[in-house]
């Protein structure tokens, strides 16, 4: 069975839109979607929310926590760590790297060749990425293309994700796992590398936050 889940979600807890947790969850259950992930800007525990929705829709999807943190280059998103604990604020991208998985998380640089908030070719001078966010909602087609062009490469996995900052677009873009994805394996399979990002909308878009 593929379990597909959106890597990139953001709620009003992100402080650039005003939507609601709930009614994100609610439109990928209608999408069948197995999985999504609150990476809310720049701080991990602005994610709280996602704790009450895990246990009242328990038996309907699985919902994650995760970041997208800026390094003092560009956006990445963060799995697995709280990184409001960790001394990397604006920091290189080299040191969040090292650190992040130096305490058992995962990073992926997201929209990579967006331009302002994006890494670019910085990427292929970071080791330690588990893979490069390839399909970003928010993303032109060609913008995604050169990112996965990148993750090919650099021999890495590339992830999809939204990008949502409205409850209607999650899972506009989202990532493919061929393995059971479970709380307790998220961030093995993450680093395995056993899935891929899939884009589907018919006409991309190219709006910048």
């Amino acid at each position: 069975m593929i379990f597909n889940l959106d890597l990139h979600v953001h709620t009003k807890f992100s402080g650039d839109n005003y939507t609601e947790p709930e009614d994100t969850v609610l439109h990928a259950v209608t999408l069948n979607l197995q999985g999504l992930v609150f990476t809310e800007h720049y701080s991990y525990e602005a994610s709280e929310h996602a704790e009450k929705l895990r246990e009242l829709y328990k038996d309907r999807i699985m919902i994650f926590r995760g970041v997208e943190f800026s390094a003092a280059e560009g956006h990445c998103l963060i799995f697995g760590v709280n990184t409001d604990k960790l001394s990397i604020k604006n920091a290189p991208v080299e040191e969040v790297t090292r650190i992040v998985i130096e305490s058992g998380g995962v990073i992926i640089p997201s929209h990579p060749f967006r331009g302002g908030n994006s890494l670019g070719d910085k990427i292929e001078q970071i080791k330690d990425f588990s893979a490069i966010e390839g399909y970003n909602g928010y993303n032109h087609h060609s913008q995604n293309i050169k990112a996965i062009e990148a993750a090919k490469k650099l021999k890495l996995p590339y992830t999809g994700g939204s990008d949502a900052h409205e409850s209607k677009e999650v899972g506009a873009c989202f990532t493919e796992f061929y393995d059971k994805v479970t709380y307790d394996n998220f961030l093995d399979l993450l680093k395995t590398g056993n899935y891929q990002g899939v884009d589907t909308r018919k006409v991309s878009r190219c709006w910048i936050f």
